[in-house]
């Protein structure tokens, strides 16, 4: 009876993973028609937001009219950024001093605040401190919630600059940063939160400003537990794929993520907006069977990752086994009872996928091929990605892959009817290697501090709770998470030092800025040529051939770039518990 029980409980759980992946898939179509008439033409069902812009642009003075070249673009980028960064730490280093702080939190300290800042700032929400504790009410509306609207709206600006720039046959401009930043917030960003937000306080996630409040527990004792304006920035930071827990334990809480709805809500929050990005490029682009061949790619290596994480996660621990414990529930260690070990897997590559970052589980616990697939995602970190920077990333593999091909068959490499010559393959490969280049040379850093200068490493706190493999798979997740914009953690490792806060600080930078740079200039350059309309001898890029070989491209280039370092890490553990 108790194995029929748990067999149907599990035949359940799996069905479960399929319908939300389904949901996504259905929903993500008509969201990215909405989107592309959002950048396009403004003809979309928002529209009624247009006083509210008007008025935006007029207090900061704004031409929204005004079309800018990829130059000036990257500018307006990069300026409102640093302001940006000045504003938030600022605010908290000065947190205990300012209103709506009813529990009395302290300023968090100028490393720390750095750290924060840069994280929140690059759309990585990396937190090297505990949510309910290391903010104030105030920094959490005025820093945290405000940064997640404005990094997810600066990456879905990026994009729609790029998107314009590819549908134009030959142009100098790529349209105006500052109208896509304020659209992105105003008809796509914010009405999505309401309705998320609206969710999850019928389903009792706190909306308010009380302080900690104090419960009796099961046992006879009392906890205190702190709430606030929860349900505010949960949506926000799963829509923007900001991720970054309002509480430490982030969506594994049970007043952050109350139910199992919610849980579906907000996992589905997480990819919405990246899957209909793509939809929205082959609207925008009027080549729709494009949108359809990109959506295809990103969308056969997200169900490689579901399918197998959710094997090892319902499969169990073998070395519990054998302490004679039941796994017939799966491997439930770092997994709340009441989600079980397939929504915890499809959640852990969804966050993976994208920059988000938010967990429901602890990837720390979760099996060692989890844990390589966890990281593989943000170290290929292609697979619809970030809003907006997702495709961006996408992108540079796609310029390589189309030089490649074109080169294979005897064709002069070209895409969108424009030539693609050296300087944009220098740029795109500079892009794609930059990233496995800050990864991998950070690891070697901390490992050789940790293997070379115990002293200094025992000084703060030691860093490692699991030496050996796991421990080398907690430094290796660090910095891949952090170069990938993502912010979860293999959280066994003590991160909240002056080495980790100022060299993740450091990767966060590097890895945000280079690869928009680089995408946006590689754009704005295609978009300057002459345009060439296609011929019987034009190198189609909308086949699904052209799609498996873009598929290559990304892993041979990406993934197998950090085969020796998965190696090292989550390979070698796996091989030391079967």
């Amino acid at each position: 009876m108790v194995i029929i029980f748990l067999s149907e409980k599990m035949n359940t759980e799996i069905l479960g993973v399929a319908l939300q992946i389904l949901l996504l898939i259905v929903i993500s179509y008509p969201l990215g028609k909405h989107i592309a008439k959002v950048y396009k033409d403004g003809n979309d069902c928002m529209r009624f937001m247009a006083p509210i812009e008007r008025f935006i642009y007029k207090l900061a003075g704004i031409n929204p009219n005004e079309e800018m070249d990829w130059k000036a673009f990257l500018k307006s980028l990069l300026i409102i950024n640093v302001f940006w960064f000045f504003w938030g730490m600022i605010l908290l280093v000065s947190q205990g001093y300012l209103p709506l702080n009813p529990d009395g939190n302290s300023g968090q300290s100028p490393d720390l605040a750095f750290n924060t800042c840069i994280s929140f700032m690059v759309n990585c929400n990396l937190q090297h401190y505990s949510g309910e504790s290391g903010l104030t009410y105030f920094t959490q509306l005025f820093v945290i919630m405000l940064f997640q609207f404005i990094t997810a709206a600066t990456g879905m600006a990026a994009m729609a600059g790029i998107m314009k720039s590819m549908a134009a046959k030959t142009t100098k401009t790529i349209g105006n940063f500052w109208h896509y930043l304020v659209i992105s917030c105003t008809r796509i960003l914010f009405p999505m939160s309401l309705i998320v937000g609206f969710i999850l306080i019928i389903q009792g996630t706190p909306m308010g400003f009380d302080s900690k409040m104090t419960i009796p527990t099961l046992e006879g004792s009392e906890q205190i537990v702190s709430q606030g304006p929860t349900a505010a920035i949960v949506p926000i930071k799963q829509l923007g794929t900001n991720g970054g827990g309002y509480f430490g334990v982030n969506s594994s809480h049970p007043l952050e993520n109350p139910t199992y709805l919610t849980n579906i809500v907000e996992c589905w929050s997480i990819l919405i907006i990246p899957m209909a990005l793509v939809f929205a490029l082959g609207f925008y682009l009027k080549r729709k069977k494009l949108g359809y061949v990109i959506y295809g790619v990103m969308l056969f290596a997200y169900l490689l990752g579901v399918f197998c994480n959710v094997h090892y996660e319902m499969a169990g621990n073998p070395k519990i086994d054998e302490m004679g414990i039941d796994q017939s529930c799966g491997a439930m260690e770092g997994k709340e009872t009441r989600l079980g070990p397939g929504a915890t897997a499809l959640w852990s590559v969804t966050t993976t996928v994208t920059s988000n970052g938010s967990v429901n589980g602890m990837h720390d616990s979760t099996m060692p091929l989890s844990g390589m697939v966890e990281m593989l995602n943000m170290q290929i970190n292609t697979w619809f990605g970030g809003v907006g920077v997702g495709f961006m990333n996408y992108y540079a593999f796609l310029i390589i892959a189309v030089f490649i091909s074109g080169l294979m068959v005897g064709r002069t490499p070209e895409f969108l009817g424009k030539k693609v010559e050296a300087r944009e393959m220098k740029i795109a490969t500079i892009v794609s290697l930059a990233h496995p280049f800050v990864i991998l040379t950070f690891t070697a850093i901390s490992s050789y501090v940790w293997v070379y200068a115990p002293e200094f490493v025992e000084s703060e706190g030691g860093w490692l709770n699991n030496p050996g493999f796991h421990g080398f798979s907690e430094m290796l997740y660090e910095y891949t998470s952090s170069s990938a914009n993502n912010g979860s953690g293999f959280e066994g490792l003590g991160d909240n030092t002056y080495f980790w806060n100022y060299t993740c600080g450091l990767a966060l930078i590097i890895s945000r800025y280079l690869p928009i740079v680089g995408q946006v200039a590689i754009a704005g350059l295609l978009a300057n040529k002459k345009y060439t309309p296609e011929s019987a001898g034009t190198l189609k890029t909308d086949t699904v051939t052209f799609g498996v070989m873009t598929f290559c491209v990304i892993v041979i280039v990406a993934a197998l770039s950090f085969f020796p370092a998965q190696t090292l890490g989550p390979i070698a553990e796996y091989f030391s518990i079967y």
